[in-house]
């Protein structure tokens, strides 16, 4: 069987071809119009998608080496995301559903996320119950992963996402957009002293929910007293602010994650989302699971950790095989 899958939530235009579960292309085109804004604006993406989503098609089909009369299944995101993105993907698929004649199915983007842990791996791969992290750039949540199509939101954010946090912090320090790689790539060159110059925000003691608003106001106030003083803001000091900050937030998430693992007796644990390519995330929880003995799993590989079509389709391959097995049932 083969999918075409559509993803279009934000300001990725991303197009898949799927064998089964199995992802045979991938075209994805990032829109670079927002680094000059800081952050996204709905209608400029709106646009970009529309120009880059029949090249992603026609990407995509030629290097499966396949037609579009081949195409078996389309899925496509349609929640939760950016109205006018999600829009655009929307009436593609549809339209080439309806003139094909084939089935469609609407895809959730954070299931799509955590789904994106199946891609290059097996459904044995997964030992429920287990606790996913997904972090990106507008949702922070936990959940726990009971089954394959059963997930239950445990912990999610008060106010900022991580992801959003970074980009509000690297816009701060005149640095551009996306957020948690320009801070990433600054904070490689720190080499001094930790001083914890941020507050470490884990609301109450057995609280699930993330808060990142108090901990964008410390980094603007500290560099507000960076600016007001004769030496201005350095590169130095710039450096230890993207460094400190980035320390703050990946502990934030790692100590949410242990807490949930730990109060849901979790059999494995899972990072998803496109702050989760952050290699010091990983690699903190990473540290964690091989001295806890408990398994860890984070995507195969950067771009599916990105908004891609590939976790969009793997999604629609359970859901439509779910489907199949539940009509053939029926039939006996």
């Amino acid at each position: 069987m083969y999918i075409l899958a559509f993803e279009t939530s934000c300001d990725d235009t991303s197009v898949a071809v799927m064998r089964d579960d199995e992802c045979i292309s991938l075209s994805t085109r990032t829109q670079l119009e927002h680094d000059v804004t800081g952050g996204v604006v709905p209608e400029v993406a709106a646009r970009s998608h529309a120009n880059a989503i029949f090249p992603c098609i026609d990407d995509s089909l030629h290097d499966a080496g396949i037609e579009l009369t081949d195409i078996d299944l389309i899925a496509c995101t349609d929640r939760p995301g950016l109205a006018p993105s999600l829009l655009t993907g929307l009436v593609v698929a549809e339209t080439l559903a309806l003139s094909m004649n084939k089935p469609i199915l609407r895809i959730d983007h954070i299931e799509s996320h955590i789904f994106a842990n199946l891609l290059e791996r097996k459904e044995s791969d997964i030992i429920f119950p287990a606790v996913t992290l997904t972090v990106s750039g507008w949702h922070t949540e936990l959940y726990q992963w009971n089954s394959l199509f059963d997930l239950e939101m445990i912990g999610q954010t008060h106010d900022d996402a991580a992801g959003e946090c970074f980009d509000k912090v690297s816009k701060m320090l005149g640095m551009g957009f996306p957020g948690w790689k320009k801070i990433a790539d600054l904070a490689t060159q720190y080499g001094w002293e930790y001083e914890g110059i941020f507050p470490l925000v884990l609301l109450e003691k057995e609280s699930l929910d993330f808060s990142f608003s108090g901990l964008k106001s410390a980094v603007k106030r500290y560099i507000d007293i960076q600016i007001s003083t004769p030496e201005w803001l350095t590169e130095d000091k710039k450096i230890q602010i993207a460094y400190e900050f980035e320390e703050v937030v990946t502990d934030i998430l790692f100590k949410k994650l242990l807490r949930a693992a730990e109060q849901k007796n979790a059999k494995m644990i899972l990072l998803a989302g496109g702050v989760s390519a952050n290699t010091k995330i990983k690699n903190k929880i990473q540290k964690y699971a091989d001295e806890s003995h408990i398994p860890f799993l984070a995507p195969t590989r950067t771009i599916y950790s990105m908004d891609n079509a590939a976790m969009v389709g793997i999604r629609a391959y359970y859901e439509y095989r779910a489907i199949s097995e539940k009509l053939w049932i029926s039939s006996l």
